[in-house]
């Protein structure tokens, strides 16, 4: 039931210390703020990194091939291994649980990639379909390298959202320039396709892709392959099939299994589960940190609680000489208690979502290219977590104060001080 006579007295007694009541309002605040600030902070560290793999395949494997750093069966150490097309073959049909296995070879520096009168120097790659989903370029315009380019040997190229925008200017739209020649190194490939990539910082958009036996074919590196991906089959382990590929590999280029030199393999699926736990493992320092804050805000509450029951000593023992019941004294208490951390508390919320919606707006702006941090922000679940925990909080800090106002006996109280 509302009681406009407690509720007025509440107020009163908050109008009467100002200072005090904003000095303990403001340690609740700061903890909420805090608090908030640090769990948006790690969800834009999250997003940055999440960033960095963008639409790259979580399950899959990159190989690249190396320099042995062992003795295997009489061959001395220091043999380089070259990757052929018949691996790509051999790790396919041998290798269960593989979905797909796509090469990626390039040309050696960059490459002037000219249209009329501009050009602009760029890495140029030879890869298949298979390798952009692993890759995680998404085609905008146009189409993608498909088996049939491949297969005959086409001169079709595709290139990156910002070549695109050198090459033929940001103004002119991307089916505009689909079908135009684009010359490498004296050859002419024609444009069939345009991508977008988030990837290293968008860096990948600074790339140009013909088909993967074409580049063999027309720059002399028949048989080479410098990079190989492959992806597991749905609910197949990478790290699994990591040692399967290493010791098929092993076997065909004669080097030690244990050689870790000999190739270098990036497990995908590792990274992301060692990102994913220290996620987790900053999500919960900062919780932590941020409710110890919240705590010490608490405190002052509970602290100046305490002093509000020792000024009214005198006036709680006149109410209960009047017949005021324990439960009405805890009540007044409590309410006095809840009204200041939820008031300050909710004050501290909006403070750190607006500045979380600031720093977000302006990294989105500039392009969300910082590199390993993304947007900032906290959700609806965490927002309401942290309104929860106010209410218990400020019934926590006024509870003590308010059972030592209500076992208070009138006639003690009435003598104190």
């Amino acid at each position: 039931m509302f009681d406009l006579d407690k509720w007025q007295e509440i107020l009163g007694t908050i109008q009467k210390n100002k200072l005090r009541t904003f000095l303990t309002a403001f340690g609740v605040f700061w903890g909420i703020f805090m608090l908030v600030l640090l769990l948006g902070f790690g969800n834009g560290m999250q997003h940055g990194i999440q960033r960095e793999f963008a639409d790259e395949s979580i399950n899959s494997l990159w190989i690249w091939q190396g320099r042995t750093s062992l003795p295997f069966n009489g061959l001395k150490p220091g043999r380089e291994i070259f990757f052929k097309n018949n691996d790509l073959t051999i790790l396919a049909n041998q290798v269960q649980g593989l979905e797909r296995v796509a090469p990626r070879t390039r040309l050696s520096g960059e490459f002037t990639l000219n249209y009329k009168e501009k050009n602009s120097s760029y890495q140029v790659f030879g890869a298949n379909s298979d390798f952009f989903k692993l890759n995680g370029e998404k085609v905008v315009s146009g189409r993608n390298i498909n088996p049939i380019d491949d297969q005959e040997k086409r001169k079709i190229i595709v290139i990156g959202q910002r070549i695109k925008d050198v090459l033929f200017g940001k103004d002119v739209k991307n089916e505009e320039t689909l079908g135009k020649y684009i010359k490498i190194k004296g050859v002419y490939f024609q444009l069939v396709g345009i991508f977008t990539s988030k990837s290293n910082q968008g860096r990948n958009e600074e790339r140009a892709y013909i088909p993967f036996l074409t580049l063999q074919s027309i720059y002399n590196q028949f048989n080479q392959v410098q990079l190989m991906a492959m992806s597991t089959k749905p609910g197949v382990s990478a790290k699994d099939i990591e040692g399967k590929v290493r010791l098929m590999l092993s076997k065909s280029h004669k080097f030690d299994i244990k050689d870790d030199q000999a190739i270098s393999i990036n497990n995908n699926e590792e990274n992301w589960l060692r990102f994913e736990n220290l996620f987790k493992t900053i999500k919960l320092y900062v919780f932590i940190i941020g409710m110890l804050t919240l705590f010490a805000g608490v405190i002052g509450v509970s602290n100046i609680m305490m002093i509000i029951v020792k000024e009214r000593t005198k006036e709680i023992g006149v109410r209960k000489a009047l017949g005021a019941t324990p439960f009405s004294i805890i009540s007044l208490i409590l309410q006095e208690s809840i009204i200041i951390t939820a008031i300050s508390g909710y004050l501290g919320l909006l403070a750190g979502v607006g500045l979380l919606e600031l720093l977000k707006y302006a990294i989105i702006s500039s392009g969300d290219n910082l590199p390993y941090f993304g947007a900032p922000e906290v959700d609806f679940g965490t927002i309401l977590i942290a309104v929860i925990i106010l209410v218990f909080a400020g019934a926590l800090a006024g509870f003590f104060p308010a059972l030592r106002a209500a076992n208070i006996k009138p006639i003690e109280a009435l003598r104190a001080d």
